[in-house]
């Protein structure tokens, strides 16, 4: 009868271990994919090698191209209580301009889903809002791309946002306006 029991207190204690074994393994699983998921480029936090690098292969894939945006699907996805943004490119296409060239841009409100204001949407951009004096050598593109950085509070509504992104050379109005859309989760 005695052995019985310490078969049975062995076999509980086997249990125990394998289930501590499996929800260490879930845990650490979750961990490792959302480190991955959070390092995502969809949710850019700060310019590095990898995009700029990303950028310039945009840009190689067009010659005539004046604006790039990254990521190229020109859609951000951010939680409400979090940052993210976008990062973008201009090329200087003017032929014949053998000095610099100053650009500036601004990224402004078009649309949302939500009824949002413009006053409200344009408050959820806390870096890259607008530039001026932007110098680019003819044929060449930024440097460093510009990247434009939203905070989205717990408070915003969810739903879709559009940005316009307006390049000016010299006053005038360079190449297309480009959209970007910003989705609050």
């Amino acid at each position: 009868m005695i052995s019985s029991k310490k078969a049975a207190i062995e076999m509980s204690v086997g249990t125990i271990v394998t289930i501590v074994l499996l929800m260490t393994t879930l845990i650490l699983g979750l961990v490792m994919v959302r480190t991955i998921f959070t390092g995502s480029i969809e949710n850019i936090n700060s310019i590095d090698q990898a995009v700029k690098s990303e950028i310039n292969k945009l840009f190689a894939e067009d010659d005539a191209r004046k604006i790039v945006v990254y990521p190229p699907t020109r859609q951000i996805i951010v939680k409400q209580g979090d940052e993210g943004g976008f990062g973008f490119s201009i090329r200087n296409t003017n032929q014949g301009d053998s000095g610099t060239t100053s650009f500036s841009y601004a990224v402004s409100f078009t649309e949302s889903s939500c009824g949002m204001t413009a006053e409200q949407a344009e408050s959820l951009i806390v870096l890259g809002k607008s530039g001026s004096n932007l110098q680019i050598a003819s044929g060449n593109s930024l440097d460093s791309p510009i990247l434009v950085k939203f905070s989205v509070s717990d408070t915003v509504p969810l739903c879709s946002v559009r940005y316009g992104i307006n390049i000016q050379n010299g006053g005038e109005v360079y190449g297309n306006t480009v959209t970007v859309d910003l989705k609050v989760e």
